[in-house]
């Protein structure tokens, strides 16, 4: 491989940074035919393809997300350095953008994201909540640095993910004072006939309850089912049902609802995971957080 020219780089970070060709000659001002020549230059001395055409549209490659991260961070460096020797503020926060799935508890989310906040003022966290399936491509694309799921992420023919496994506990019953009397004698058996409140069926936590009672011969009463787990508890503390959260946060959602913990299900593991698109993590704040793996192995009673 040829030795890297930083002005190539730096135009193929521009377009990929604009959105597209047309973007980018407006506002450098110079014309396509000589971005293109310097972006074809770069893609000769790396040896890979870095845009593809989808139809009318310039797209990244796989390997061209991979050098626009490496160029973002080396073009942000070197705004740092002109900024230090004028005298300009440095040190800002590292902006740590992360994806949350909607139906990842709140409490998970925040333990899952303790580690990344331990490193205190160096670290600016931006959170965004949504469906997966809609977290992935921006998580591709660099726009998220890491996102935490319920579940892995399947590698795909455009997405290469890497899933690191974050959280691993049993699955822990609250109810309501007034109801967790009548079921908390002969537990599991008395979950049959049970009112419950579950998430809804697109969760790993809802499949898995639905294995279990299956497996179990339990025919509870489901009562309510919840795309978001705040207002799932904000119904089990009302007393409608029964409600399955984390073993991990059970305590803590204990002492911020009027609710108690009926039994554990120690059959049923929940999982939750940190996902990346790169194997070797390179941001400190997805670095500390992919490093401190929590295997909640306790003993319920």
């Amino acid at each position: 491989m040829d030795r890297l020219n930083y002005h190539h780089l730096l135009y193929f970070w521009l377009v990929a940074r604009e959105h597209g060709l047309a973007n980018a000659c407006a506002k450098i001002r110079l014309s396509p035919s000589t971005i293109s020549g310097q972006i074809h230059a770069l893609e000769h001395t790396l040896d890979q393809k870095l845009f593809q055409k989808k139809g009318r549209r310039l797209e990244l490659t796989d390997m061209g997300r991979i050098v626009y991260r490496y160029a973002d961070e080396i073009f942000t460096l070197g705004k740092e350095l002109q900024d230090a020797i004028h005298d300009r503020p440095v040190g800002k926060p590292l902006r740590l953008q992360v994806g949350i799935v909607d139906v990842v508890p709140k409490l998970i989310a925040k333990k899952m994201l303790e580690p990344a906040l331990a490193l205190g003022s160096a670290i600016r966290l931006i959170c965004v909540e949504d469906r997966l399936d809609r977290l992935m491509p921006a998580l591709a694309m660099h726009e998220l640095d890491v996102v935490l799921a319920d579940s892995a992420s399947e590698s795909s023919s455009t997405i290469k993910a890497f899933n690191h496994l974050m959280i691993d506990c049993p699955v822990a019953i609250l109810g309501a004072n007034r109801i967790c009397r009548q079921y908390a004698n002969k537990f599991p058996i008395s979950l049959r006939g049970a009112p419950l409140l579950l998430p809804t069926s697109n969760t790993a936590l809802r499949r898995a309850m639905d294995h279990w009672l299956s497996d179990k011969s339990m025919l509870p009463q489901i009562v309510g089912e919840f795309d978001d787990h705040a207002l799932l508890e904000v119904f089990g503390e009302s007393g409608l049902g029964l409600f399955p959260v984390p073993a991990l946060i059970a305590d803590a959602i204990t002492k911020k609802l009027n609710v108690r913990k009926v039994g554990v299900l120690k059959e049923i593991r929940e999982k939750f995971y940190a996902i990346t698109v790169e194997r070797r993590v390179t941001h400190p704040g997805v670095a500390a957080i992919c490093d401190a793996s929590i295997k909640d192995d306790r003993i319920y009673s």
